[in-house]
């Protein structure tokens, strides 16, 4: 087994409406992306990020009360919602059953790691954003897209021009 990091810190986190909120020792033991169709609709979104953490390092400091359970039995997997407002809070799996993950969103500060790994890539939706390049939207402040790549024209002929050539 790994030897545990020295605890350098404390990361604070909580769910959307604030009534659960929770700590884990920093730095957090990893994190990823996980691509799965099971991550993609608990958290409606491409992919989820996620912080693994020892369990003995995360403490829900408030709202203990207001979580909720899911168990998924076919994977044994169980993922904890704020039964208030429906935010992921954490996500355990029978591999790690000293391990609990929760979303990287949720965190109000660094965790002392980055999310490095990708978990079922090859579950990566085809209209999930990679990093392509993105402009601004000309007239919508704050928002940026993707241009259309433009196709080229075979040898820069106007393709309306073509018909008129017959007339």
């Amino acid at each position: 087994m790994a030897k545990a990091a020295a605890v350098a810190g404390i990361a604070t986190g909580q769910c959307l409406c604030g009534k659960v909120t929770f700590e884990i020792d920093v730095p957090a033991r990893w994190a990823w992306h996980d691509h799965s169709a099971a991550s993609r609709r608990a958290h409606g979104a491409a992919y989820a990020t996620y912080v693994g953490s020892w369990k003995k390092r995360f403490r829900i400091t408030s709202g203990k009360a207001a979580l909720t359970r899911y168990e998924d039995k076919p994977s044994k997997t169980t993922r904890s919602f704020c039964s208030q407002c429906g935010t992921p809070i954490a996500y355990e799996r029978p591999r790690g059953p000293h391990m609990v993950n929760i979303p990287r969103a949720l965190f109000g500060e660094r965790t002392g790691r980055q999310p490095l790994y990708h978990i079922a890539i090859e579950e990566l939706q085809e209209w999930t954003y990679t990093g392509e390049p993105l402009v601004p939207l000309k007239g919508f402040p704050g928002v940026v897209w993707q241009r259309s790549k433009k196709k080229k024209r075979v040898g820069g002929e106007d393709p309306f021009e073509l018909g008129r050539e017959e007339r």
